[in-house]
């Protein structure tokens, strides 16, 4: 019913900044909150920041000062800029949504989910 992609991952170096975006389609209209999460290989999913329906914002510790959540209603957009990249940012970011407007930093909570955008940074 509601479909998530999310673009913009390469591989860059150590310091370098970096735009992911996270297009939505279909029922667009029953999206609410949206969050950023990651994945390296052999880990758990990581929170990484999130948005709720009424703008109010949410950071994890390791990625605050350093990235920035965004939305863009009217082109169904999401984005996570993301500046001063470390070699431990790398991993499969992916895109959330759920229709309930508070954020969270559950993956659980999330009703949506893209197929995720590779991001690697080298030293």
């Amino acid at each position: 019913q509601v479909r998530l992609v999310e673009s913009g991952g390469t591989l860059v170096q150590a310091g370098d900044s970096l735009r992911l975006s996270c297009a939505a389609s279909g029922r667009t209209f029953s999206i609410s909150a949206m969050g950023w999460f990651r994945q390296a290989p052999g880990k758990e999913r990581e929170f990484v920041a999130a948005i709720s329906g009424t703008d109010s914002i949410l950071y994890a510790d390791s990625v605050k000062g350093r990235f920035t959540i965004s939305r863009d209603n009217a082109k169904n957009t999401a984005y996570l800029q993301m500046n001063s990249l470390k070699p431990e940012d790398t991993a499969l970011y992916y895109c959330a949504a759920r229709e309930h407007w508070a954020y969270s930093d559950s993956p659980e909570r999330y009703d949506y989910w893209g197929q995720g955008t590779q991001v690697t940074v080298s030293s």
